[in-house]
């Protein structure tokens, strides 16, 4: 879908750079788009009690904190296709 860093290695050593622009245009906007709403909402009302999100907007802007959150819900609806399994919200005394 094009959601993870470009990879330029050399010497064993990993350089990543830009989202590459692979797969379907229009989903990665629709994910990225998604992702920007949540972190807008976030900012709104405070803490989230979500404790990844909030540890990566501490330590990225905003709007490679979306990319980030998009790439996991990506991950995330792969896994519920693949297995056709139902989302189960996460305990947040486990998170």
């Amino acid at each position: 879908m094009g959601l993870v860093p470009r990879q330029n290695s050399t010497g064993g050593k990993a350089r990543l750079g830009r989202i590459c622009k692979q797969g379907d245009g229009y989903l990665r906007w629709l994910l990225v788009a998604g992702a920007m709403a949540v972190i807008r909402h976030h900012r709104r009302k405070g803490a989230s009690g979500n404790p990844w999100l909030d540890d990566l907007l501490a330590r990225k802007p905003a709007k490679v904190a979306a990319v980030a959150l998009a790439n996991k819900n990506a991950r995330i609806a792969w896994a519920l296709l693949r297995s056709g399994e139902r989302y189960r919200r996460p305990d947040p005394a486990l998170v």
